[in-house]
């Protein structure tokens, strides 16, 4: 019967038939009266069954199965038959296969049965069993009735959430359960953060159970389980999802009343874990061995049960020869060989089973090590990055211990064979990142790296992981290997002589002042076997393209090029080649400038000391601004007072770092400075001295109150605690229980994250019900005890009109006055609040004593109550008031006692540089205390104008002083008995002013800044002060600096102390304010004068003045100037009026006259003096003084202020020289170019690829005009190009030429001997010698033959010849003794000389015949023997 029901339909334990038509149903019905197995079958129907089963044999039965099978018909086990004929009568199943089952159970048994004892049955015992089975029917269907009106198919609506899941917080390690309920079908499907949660792929951390339409998800909870999940219910009529959030908490925040985290049972057993004989925090050097361990206690206990065993720092760590790991059946070990400063960090065990985990971590520092005192530690964190075939980078970062002297930089050391280390780089790098090349490809390479400061060396570093020299798609086709796909694609590659494309994407990857980094993607052809690259790099502005790497092309599409000229830019292009030739060069990259593109990082913000234990303190400061690839900070720490730092880690951290193994009471200063790759940054500033000592959580907050109550939420406030431990506050917990006729309910958080300000809005709560609430407050030790529980409050819309003040506070208690502050309400009520009421009582009053302070409302939030008695408990409260009226009052302070405690009140000071402060001095602070400043007592946060100080005292300082800082200044003492003071600033500010005024400006002043006419319409400004000659004096303008030149002239005079500004006239835009500020040592004064208004009168009187001057008497027109000539000559001028015949005009250098020659001249009015081929005697001061009787005039030039400029100026000319030409002379090879006039000033520079080194052989020099670079015997590696560059300071002139051609042709004409002479020739005395050479050059060389380096002549005895100009021969007809020694053979022509090897004659005494021995060389120079 059960194979009719549908799959759909098993999977649901509500299933009933109740979905069906009427006419399905009908039809059901009668197959079931016709089927033998149906329970329902009437007395007579079995009764002929009886019969039929006496007269004919009965049918085989099937053979039973005892198969377990799934709804997909796979067998999942056994099953054992029951038959037991009291389940019939003891009730009914639930479902509809169950009810099924039964009834065949039943029609079977009846079968069974009835075969057996149809004989024995009687009538009546039948009549019962037909009885039975009718009423068994009518309760089956009365049954399925009611299920059918009770359950509505799933099938026909769309999913509804009747329950929707809850969030939930909890602690790590615990276990949380979701539950959902939903109506319809299919089983929901659960979602963490949109992924779908699969229980089978992570066994023991997810269980997912549905029964009866309620749907459970839970889940075994680590930090990575704070999510949000989704549970989506979907069927053909629509889709519906819900949501529930999960936040898992520190385990560290967890108190003593909190419970434990419960673990997983897995496969019935649930194991418990501890971690005893845990490790500590440890410290170690460097080359030593360290090891960590645990023992983990795991039970119950099971024999050959290990669990999983993961040590971490940072990651997850792996067994290597640096990290040795070992499990002994109850305590895992992890040894650290060979401790380096890598090996620093927070290390943690894991240990793990099927039902949790447990973990333990503490810290290792390593204290570095120097080889030499004063050298810096060893680099660290050494890395091979972007390798490729014959290119590695080698990345490091700087050491935190430099020695006490700044590092120079780092060696790269390479691994070449076994423990054979090859430096890499000549000069040290300063950069952290070096770029390695000329690798072999294919073989592997581990590096190292070294710092140098001026002491000396520092130990290698660990070196790195091997990394091979190869493609990096090689690489990526090692690791991984495609599987096979049973297809073989043939394609067609491309020949192998056609000439490689264009590299692709070229770009400057890194750029430094030591390197520049270039990187490129080949071209596109399908076939890139055997391609190489060429690099070319140009100076920007040229198109003088050179290759970088002429003899041996790169074979990866990286390069790094060295020796590039600092501050210049450059492009670069990159050209393929293979077998078939050299492509078409790339696009040139943009213009790089070679330099460091990566700063230094700005040093980090103010550092702030915590108290954690008893040799640990917290170390936090802000971040280094815009920092780039930052690395990480270095602190170090010192007692204080002992200026002795020590670094506190070896390794770089992030902002915040415990610093452990200092010493317990002691009182340290701490500094930090950030890294990067381009170096350290400054320290930043000391922080403030911290006493080591353990911390403690803080007490509970207290004065729980409602501030505000809508229908579903409330706004509390509290108190601070009255301890907080040692270490600030970060921040509160809030819970909240529901009071439900007088019982409190269970706990629930109302916030998650910490909230750090002393008021909370708790939502989500049931309006007319009653809570309770408790608070906890936080800080570095953890989170403290709650507080009792608060009032019962009722949570409904308030309607109130006035809404009272909260947090009231008392301060700066006197024995006749007190500071009462107070918040103003934070419900704001029908309108809004205009004004606050005062009241005051004795703490033992009734409530009928409350008197009013203030008669009118006070706008501010804080009131000074006077006139208490000395000695008496007063009690406050604050009323706020609108257009409504005045409203209900806040809650009552504490009592507080008029008395005045002994603390000193807050002083006003001026110090000697005019600096003005506010002083409080408090003699009973504490560990835990600060000084918190408020101007009209609202905490002063922009230090622009107040700046607070803080050492020991602590004072509030006035940047600028003005009306704007009117106001009342407090400070108040946190944990402390109340110890607070303020200071009215007001109407004494202005005494204040000039008292600092005075300070600041201790300079008497005889007369104070003044102006006055002089003659031609000149302004002199002036003033007399009492200053010694070392003094100085800015002069400012409307608040901008101004300084000597052609518009003002300024002088001092020591003597008299006048100090004068003139200006030869006033223009509109002279208008303003004119300040001298005078400074003699520390002592400081100004004196200013405002021309405005008045000037337009000063300026018009200083016209005429000027013009009557112009009219009367000769004058200049335009001063004495210079310009320059084409022709390099320096003419001095100006420009003169009203003269006459009578006026003289005499020229002046250095006070001396310059006597009238050729090189004066005057035509239309302007007067010259030429100076031709000037040098640096020629500087000096120049005068032209005009006079006749109606007056004088002068003019001056500082030529020697000017020569300079004026030097390039002539350069600018001399730089038009010719271009750069090649001629050959008897030497060598002569570059050389004219220049119109030659000085010994001039900056020339020869360049070949860049500065040439001048030797012997090459050498540079002037003749006249004319400069040239001489190349003694040129060869092949000469070729290049040359460059000449004048350098006039403003950019200069570059002639260039390419020496290729001519120095093959030079070399090919020059003389040479093309073979040598033999070193030994010995002969017998009286035969003839012969000694021939091949000999060439154009022109024909002339040849000299030596013997012992003197020249020999042609004669009988020895017979000279040169034939047809290449062969020269030395015959010599008898040899006898005196012609023994040294021969050799000088050829020369107009483009070089070559010496012949030397020949060795040895004669030996003999009996003479007619033979003669012959020497010759071949056309290969070769040496023949005939």
């Amino acid at each position: 019967m059960s194979g009719s029901i549908p799959f759909y339909q098993k999977r649901h334990h509500h299933y009933d038939r109740g979905y069906r038509s009427s006419e399905l149903e009908s039809t059901m019905s009668r197959y079931q009266s016709s089927s033998r197995f149906t329970a329902g079958s009437s007395s007579s129907v079995l009764s002929s069954s009886r019969e039929e089963s006496r007269l004919s044999p009965l049918p085989k039965r099937p053979k039973s199965t005892y198969l377990a099978v799934d709804r997909d018909n796979h067998v999942i086990g056994y099953v054992v038959p029951i038959f037991r004929g009291g389940e019939f009568a003891s009730g009914f199943s639930d479902t509809e296969e169950a009810r099924e089952r039964d009834t065949a159970q039943m029609s079977r048994r009846e079968l069974f049965s009835t075969s057996l004892e149809t004989e024995q049955i009687s009538r009546k015992e039948a009549m019962r069993e037909t009885a039975n089975r009718i009423s068994l029917n009518k309760r089956i269907h009365e049954q399925g009735e009611h299920f059918k009106r009770m359950n509505e198919d799933s099938l026909m609506h769309s999913p509804e959430f009747v329950i929707k899941p809850r969030s939930h917080t909890v602690w790590e390690k615990q276990c949380v359960r979701l539950h959902c309920t939903v109506s319809g079908w299919p089983d929901p499907r659960v979602y963490k953060n949109n992924v779908a949660i699969d229980p089978l792929g992570n066994p023991g951390k997810y269980k997912l159970e549905s029964k009866y339409n309620v749907h459970s998800l839970e889940i075994n909870c680590d930090f990575d389980d704070t999510a949000q999940y989704r549970v989506s219910a979907m069927n053909s009529k629509g889709e519906l999802s819900a949501f529930a959030s999960v936040v898992v908490k520190f385990k560290g925040e967890v108190d003593e009343f909190l419970p434990a985290p419960r673990p997983v049972s897995e496969y019935g057993i649930n194991f418990q874990i501890h971690i005893v004989d845990k490790f500590v925090v440890s410290f170690g050097r460097e080359g030593e061995t360290m090891s960590l361990g645990c023992t983990a206690v795991i039970y119950p206990t099971l024999n050959r049960y290990q669990p999983e065993i993961q040590w971490y720092r940072d990651v997850l760590l792996s067994p290597s020869k640096w990290h040795q790991m070992q499990w002994s059946g109850d305590r895992a070990t992890l040894t650290l060989a060979h401790l380096n400063k890598e090996d620093e960090g927070l290390y943690t065990l894991r240990v793990t089973t099927k039902s949790g985990y447990e973990t333990h971590s503490a810290y290792v520092f390593v204290r570095a090590e120097a080889e030499v005192e004063g050298a810096p530690a060893a680099p660290l964190d050494v890395r091979c990055l972007d390798a490729n075939k014959d290119y590695i980078i080698v990345t490091w970062k700087q050491p935190a211990v430099d020695g006490g002297n700044s590092i120079l930089g780092y060696f790269v050391d390479c691994e070449v064979g076994t423990n054979h280390w090859v430096q890499c780089n000549d000069t040290p790098v300063k950069f952290a990142r070096f770029p390695v090349t000329g690798l072999v490809e294919g073989r592997s390479y581990v590096f190292r790296v070294r710092a140098v400061n001026s002491c000396g060396m520092s130990y290698p570093s660990r070196v790195s992981e091997p990394v091979a020299a190869m493609d990096p798609a090689d690489r990526a086709r090692m690791r991984t290997s495609a599987p096979w796909t049973g297809q073989i694609i043939v394609t067609e590659e491309e020949p192998a002589s056609v000439v490689p494309g264009r590299p692709r994407e070229l770009q400057v990857t890194e750029a430094t002042k030591n390197y520049v980094v270039l990187s490129w993607k080949p071209p596109g052809e399908k076939s890139l076997e055997g391609l190489m690259y060429y690099v070319e790099k140009c100076v920007s502005g040229t198109d003088n393209w050179q290759r970088v790497n002429t003899d041996i092309p790169v074979k990866s599409p990286r390069f790094a090029l060295f020796d590039l000229a600092e501050g210049k830019s450059y492009s670069f292009r990159v050209r393929c080649c293979n077998s078939a030739g050299v492509g078409e060069p790339s696009d040139p990259t943009e213009a790089t400038t070679v330099g460091d593109k990566l700063d230094i990082p700005a040093a980090p913000g103010k550092v702030v000391p915590t108290r954690n234990t008893d040799t640990s303190v917290v170390v936090s400061w802000e971040a280094s601004q815009n920092a780039k690839e930052l690395v990480g900070y270095y602190i170090e720490c010192s007692i204080e007072g002992s200026n002795v730092w020590e670094p506190c880690n070896n390794k770089p951290v992030n902002v915040t770092f415990i610093c452990h193994g200092l010493m317990t009471g002691e009182r340290y200063i701490f500094r930090v400075r950030a890294v990067n790759a381009a170096g350290l940054s400054s320290f930043s500033p000391e922080s403030e001295a911290v006493e080591v000592k353990a911390a403690i959580s803080p007490t509970p907050p207290y004065g729980i109150t409602v501030l505000e109550c809508v229908r579903d939420s409330m706004v509390l406030a509290w108190k601070q605690p009255k301890s907080i431990g040692g270490a600030d506050i970060t921040g509160y917990f809030v819970d909240y229980r529901e009071v439900i006729d007088g019982v409190p309910g269970q706990w629930h958080e109302a916030n998650i994250k910490a909230v750090s300000e002393r008021a909370y809005r708790v939502s989500d709560l049931l309006e007319n019900r009653k809570y309770q609430f408790q608070v906890r407050a936080a800080n570095m030790a953890g989170v403290g005890i709650p507080s009792l529980p608060s009032d019962t409050f009722l949570c409904e819309e308030w309607t109130i009109a006035v809404p009272p003040p909260h947090d009231l506070e008392i301060r700066e208690v006197r024995s006749d006055s007190m500071v009462l502050l107070w918040k103003p309400p934070v419900y704001q009520g029908r309108d809004p609040i205009n004004g606050f009421y005062i009241d005051v009582k004795e703490a033992e009053a009734s409530d009928e004593a409350w008197r009013g302070v203030n008669t009118k409302a006070t706008d501010k939030t804080f009131y000074k109550v006077k006139n208490l008695s000395e000695g008496q408990t007063y009690v406050f409260r604050v009323r706020a008031q609108n257009q409504a009226g005045v409203g209900k009052s806040s809650e009552v302070t504490e009592a507080v006692e008029a008395v005045t405690k002994p603390t000193k009140e807050i002083v006003v000071d001026v110090d000697d540089d005019g600096i003005i402060s506010l002083n409080f001095e408090c003699g009973e602070i504490t560990q835990d205390s600060k000084f918190v400043w408020s101007k009209n007592y609202e905490e002063i946060s922009d230090s622009t104008r107040v700046a607070v100080e803080t050492k020991g005292n602590s004072k509030a300082v006035f940047s600028s002083p003005a009306e704007e800082d009117i106001g009342i200044y407090s400070c108040h003492v946190t944990h402390t008995d109340g110890a607070s003071s303020s200071y009215t600033l007001s109407a004494e500010l202005k005494r204040l002013l000039q008292i600092s005024h005075d300070h600041k400006f201790p300079i008497p002043l005889k007369s104070e800044l003044a102006v006055e006419m002089l003659e031609k319409g000149r302004v002199r400004f002036w003033l007399q002060a009492e200053m010694s000659g070392n003094g100085k004096i800015d002069y400012v303008f409307n608040d901008n600096g101004i300084s000597q030149g052609e518009k003002y002239k300024m002088n001092f005079d020591k003597n008299t102390g006048v100090i004068e500004m003139t200006m030869e006239s006033l223009t509109p835009a002279d208008e303003g304010t004119y300040t001298f500020q005078l400074q003699d040592g520390k002592a400081k004064n100004q004196s200013s004068l405002v021309l405005i208004g008045d000037f337009k009168e000063l300026q018009k009187e200083s016209e005429f003045q000027r013009k009557e001057w112009f009219r009367k008497q000769p004058h200049f027109i335009e001063y004495l100037g210079y310009e320059v000539t084409p022709e390099c000559c320096v003419i001095l001028k100006c420009k003169v009026g009203n003269m006459k015949k009578e006026t003289t005009a005499i020229w002046y250098k250095d006070g001396k006259e310059i006597k009238s020659d050729n090189n004066l001249g005057f035509t239309e009015g302007v007067l010259k003096l030429e100076i031709a081929q000037i040098s640096k005697k020629d500087s000096g001061v120049y005068e032209v003084v005009l006079k006749d009787d109606r007056g004088k005039d002068t003019s001056k030039l500082n030529l020697t202020e000017q020569f300079k400029d004026l030097m390039n100026e002539v350069f600018s000319f001399i730089n038009s020289s010719t271009p750069l030409k090649i001629t050959s002379t008897e030497n060598g090879i002569r570059l050389y170019t004219f220049v119109s006039y030659y000085n010994d000033l001039l900056q020339v520079t020869w360049h070949y690829d860049s500065a040439i080194a001048f030797s012997d052989r090459i050498k540079s020099g002037v003749v006249g005009e004319q400069l040239w670079l001489q190349i003694t015997e040129p060869t092949e590696k000469d070729m290049g190009t040359y460059a000449i560059e004048f350098n006039d300071g403003k950019g200069g002139l570059r002639r260039t030429v390419e020496l290729s051609g001519q120095a093959a042709a030079i070399a090919e004409r020059r003389a040479r001997v093309a073979g040598g002479l033999p070193d030994v020739v010995t002969i017998q005395e009286g035969k003839a010698l012969n000694l021939t050479c091949n000999i060439s050059g154009d022109p024909v060389p002339v040849v000299t033959w030596l013997k012992n380096d003197k020249e020999i002549t042609s004669d009988e005895h020895c017979i000279l010849k040169f034939a047809s100009g290449k062969f020269a021969s030395f015959t010599i007809t008898g040899v006898n003794i005196s012609d023994s020694g040294k021969y050799s053979i000088l050829v020369k022509n107009k483009y070089g000389t070559e010496s012949g090897d030397f020949t060795q004659l040895e004669v030996v005494e003999g009996t003479p015949d007619l033979g003669i021995t012959s020497y010759w060389t071949d056309p290969d120079g070769n040496v023949v023997f005939g």
